[in-house]
Protein backbone atom coordinates (compact mmCIF):
# COMPACT_ATOMS: atom_id res chain seq x y z
CA UNK A 1 0.00 0.00 0.00
CA UNK A 2 3.14 2.34 0.43
CA UNK A 3 4.10 1.87 -2.65
CA UNK A 4 0.55 2.82 -3.98
CA UNK A 5 -0.20 5.44 -1.81
CA UNK A 6 2.92 6.81 0.15
CA UNK A 7 3.01 6.07 3.59
CA UNK A 8 1.55 9.07 4.44
CA UNK A 9 -1.53 8.66 2.21
CA UNK A 10 -1.88 5.10 3.64
CA UNK A 11 -4.32 5.42 6.98
CA UNK A 12 -4.59 2.11 9.46
CA UNK A 13 -8.34 1.92 8.35
CA UNK A 14 -6.47 1.40 5.26
CA UNK A 15 -4.16 -1.46 5.98
CA UNK A 16 -6.83 -2.99 8.60
CA UNK A 17 -9.54 -3.20 5.49
CA UNK A 18 -6.65 -4.65 2.81
CA UNK A 19 -5.54 -7.08 5.57
CA UNK A 20 -8.60 -7.97 7.29
CA UNK A 21 -7.08 -7.61 10.89
CA UNK A 22 -9.15 -7.01 13.72
CA UNK A 23 -8.31 -3.26 14.81
CA UNK A 24 -6.77 -4.60 17.84
CA UNK A 25 -4.38 -6.88 16.44
CA UNK A 26 -2.43 -3.48 14.91
CA UNK A 27 -1.90 -1.76 18.14
CA UNK A 28 -0.87 -5.37 19.91
CA UNK A 29 1.78 -5.65 17.47
CA UNK A 30 2.16 -2.27 16.78
CA UNK A 31 1.91 -0.40 19.85
CA UNK A 32 3.47 2.97 19.05
CA UNK A 33 0.93 3.00 15.77
CA UNK A 34 1.65 3.93 12.25
CA UNK A 35 4.63 4.82 12.73
CA UNK A 36 6.32 0.89 13.74
CA UNK A 37 4.15 -0.40 11.67
CA UNK A 38 5.45 1.99 8.80
CA UNK A 39 9.02 0.98 10.46
CA UNK A 40 8.66 -2.66 9.79
CA UNK A 41 7.27 -2.97 6.59
CA UNK A 42 9.97 -0.75 5.42
CA UNK A 43 12.45 -3.18 6.80
CA UNK A 44 10.71 -6.24 5.57
CA UNK A 45 10.17 -4.80 2.34
CA UNK A 46 13.72 -3.98 2.14
CA UNK A 47 14.68 -7.69 2.91
CA UNK A 48 12.33 -9.21 -0.08
CA UNK A 49 13.36 -6.39 -2.59
CA UNK A 50 16.94 -7.36 -1.95
CA UNK A 51 16.32 -10.75 -1.29
CA UNK A 52 16.50 -12.04 -5.06
CA UNK A 53 19.58 -9.99 -5.89
CA UNK A 54 21.53 -11.56 -2.77
CA UNK A 55 20.98 -15.10 -4.24
CA UNK A 56 22.77 -14.01 -7.47
CA UNK A 57 25.31 -12.14 -5.31
CA UNK A 58 25.62 -15.56 -3.26
CA UNK A 59 26.61 -16.99 -6.36
CA UNK A 60 29.51 -13.42 -7.26
CA UNK A 61 27.21 -12.58 -10.46
CA UNK A 62 26.72 -8.97 -9.85
CA UNK A 63 25.46 -8.50 -13.05
CA UNK A 64 22.87 -11.10 -12.65
CA UNK A 65 21.37 -9.27 -9.75
CA UNK A 66 21.25 -5.91 -12.12
CA UNK A 67 18.96 -8.23 -14.23
CA UNK A 68 17.04 -9.67 -11.60
CA UNK A 69 16.35 -5.69 -10.28
CA UNK A 70 15.53 -5.27 -13.96
CA UNK A 71 12.80 -8.16 -14.45
CA UNK A 72 11.48 -7.73 -10.92
CA UNK A 73 10.77 -4.09 -11.03
CA UNK A 74 9.65 -4.56 -14.71
CA UNK A 75 7.01 -7.55 -13.05
CA UNK A 76 5.87 -4.67 -10.35
CA UNK A 77 5.55 -1.38 -12.92
CA UNK A 78 3.44 -3.37 -15.40
CA UNK A 79 1.19 -5.40 -12.84
CA UNK A 80 0.39 -2.32 -11.30
CA UNK A 81 -0.27 -0.41 -14.50
CA UNK A 82 3.10 1.83 -13.52
CA UNK A 83 1.07 2.89 -9.99
CA UNK A 84 3.21 1.19 -8.05
CA UNK A 85 6.70 2.52 -6.96
CA UNK A 86 9.38 1.41 -4.61
CA UNK A 87 8.31 1.59 -0.83
CA UNK A 88 11.54 2.44 0.62
CA UNK A 89 11.91 5.42 -1.74
CA UNK A 90 7.82 6.11 -0.42
CA UNK A 91 9.41 6.04 3.56
CA UNK A 92 12.40 7.94 2.13
CA UNK A 93 10.26 11.04 1.25
CA UNK A 94 8.56 11.06 4.15
CA UNK A 95 11.31 12.94 5.57
CA UNK A 96 10.05 15.46 8.45
CA UNK A 97 6.41 14.31 9.12
CA UNK A 98 7.89 10.68 9.98
CA UNK A 99 11.47 10.91 10.76
CA UNK A 100 11.72 7.68 11.94
CA UNK A 101 9.74 6.19 8.76
CA UNK A 102 12.54 7.84 6.77
CA UNK A 103 14.98 6.50 9.08
CA UNK A 104 14.23 3.04 8.34
CA UNK A 105 14.70 3.25 4.63
CA UNK A 106 18.43 5.35 5.04
CA UNK A 107 18.82 1.84 7.07
CA UNK A 108 17.57 -0.47 3.88
CA UNK A 109 19.11 1.33 1.78
CA UNK A 110 22.97 1.26 3.41
CA UNK A 111 22.36 -2.48 3.89
CA UNK A 112 21.41 -2.43 0.19
CA UNK A 113 24.47 -0.35 -0.96
CA UNK A 114 26.41 -2.52 1.38
CA UNK A 115 25.34 -6.22 -0.20
CA UNK A 116 26.35 -4.83 -3.73
CA UNK A 117 28.86 -3.19 -2.78
CA UNK A 118 30.38 -6.62 -0.83
CA UNK A 119 30.06 -8.54 -4.07
CA UNK A 120 31.97 -6.10 -6.34
CA UNK A 121 34.35 -6.62 -3.47
CA UNK A 122 34.83 -9.75 -3.52
CA UNK A 123 35.60 -10.10 -6.92
CA UNK A 124 38.55 -8.24 -7.03
CA UNK A 125 37.21 -4.62 -7.16
CA UNK A 126 38.96 -1.81 -4.83
CA UNK A 127 36.39 -0.94 -1.71
CA UNK A 128 36.12 2.55 -2.77
CA UNK A 129 34.92 1.72 -6.32
CA UNK A 130 32.80 -1.00 -5.35
CA UNK A 131 30.98 1.60 -3.27
CA UNK A 132 30.74 3.75 -5.83
CA UNK A 133 29.14 1.19 -8.31
CA UNK A 134 26.82 0.24 -5.49
CA UNK A 135 25.33 3.57 -4.93
CA UNK A 136 25.49 4.26 -8.74
CA UNK A 137 23.18 0.66 -9.47
CA UNK A 138 20.36 1.85 -6.46
CA UNK A 139 20.26 5.51 -7.69
CA UNK A 140 20.04 4.19 -10.70
CA UNK A 141 17.28 1.79 -10.70
CA UNK A 142 15.41 3.31 -8.48
CA UNK A 143 15.67 6.72 -10.57
CA UNK A 144 14.49 4.86 -13.19
CA UNK A 145 11.36 2.97 -11.42
CA UNK A 146 10.21 7.34 -11.39
CA UNK A 147 10.83 7.72 -14.66
CA UNK A 148 9.13 4.61 -16.09
CA UNK A 149 5.92 5.39 -13.63
CA UNK A 150 5.88 9.02 -14.77
CA UNK A 151 6.21 7.80 -18.57
CA UNK A 152 3.88 4.93 -18.33
CA UNK A 153 6.66 2.59 -20.11
CA UNK A 154 9.88 0.46 -18.99
CA UNK A 155 12.04 1.35 -21.55
CA UNK A 156 13.95 3.84 -18.84
CA UNK A 157 14.49 1.27 -16.72
CA UNK A 158 15.97 -1.27 -19.34
CA UNK A 159 18.17 1.75 -20.82
CA UNK A 160 19.81 2.14 -17.34
CA UNK A 161 19.59 -1.68 -16.49
CA UNK A 162 21.42 -2.21 -19.70
CA UNK A 163 23.92 0.94 -18.98
CA UNK A 164 24.48 -0.56 -15.53
CA UNK A 165 25.34 -4.65 -16.97
CA UNK A 166 28.42 -2.85 -18.88
CA UNK A 167 29.57 -0.46 -16.17
CA UNK A 168 29.77 -3.47 -14.03
CA UNK A 169 31.20 -5.47 -16.71
CA UNK A 170 33.87 -3.14 -17.03
CA UNK A 171 34.58 -2.91 -13.53
CA UNK A 172 35.05 -6.37 -13.14
CA UNK A 173 36.81 -6.87 -16.68
CA UNK A 174 39.43 -4.18 -15.58
CA UNK A 175 39.90 -6.21 -12.37
CA UNK A 176 40.18 -9.35 -14.53
CA UNK A 177 42.92 -7.61 -16.59
CA UNK A 178 45.49 -6.27 -14.04
CA UNK A 179 45.44 -9.31 -11.72
CA UNK A 180 46.72 -11.22 -14.89
CA UNK A 181 49.16 -8.90 -15.70
CA UNK A 182 50.10 -8.94 -11.97
CA UNK A 183 50.62 -12.91 -12.56
CA UNK A 184 53.39 -11.75 -15.35
CA UNK A 185 50.80 -12.35 -18.12
CA UNK A 186 49.62 -10.01 -20.87
CA UNK A 187 45.96 -9.36 -20.92
CA UNK A 188 44.64 -10.04 -24.27
CA UNK A 189 42.55 -7.17 -25.91
CA UNK A 190 39.03 -7.09 -26.43
CA UNK A 191 38.05 -8.30 -29.82
CA UNK A 192 37.59 -5.71 -32.40
CA UNK A 193 40.15 -3.21 -31.03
Amino acid sequence: MFSLQGVQGTSLHDVLEHSGAPRGSIYHHFPDGKTELAQEAVRWAGEHIIAATAAALETDDPIAAIGILRRQWARVLRGSDFRAGCTIVAAALEGERQPLVADAAGEVFSSWEQVLADAFHHQGVTRPRSRSIATLIIASIEGAIILARARRTIAPLERVADELELIAREALESVGARSTRRAGKVAEPPRGV
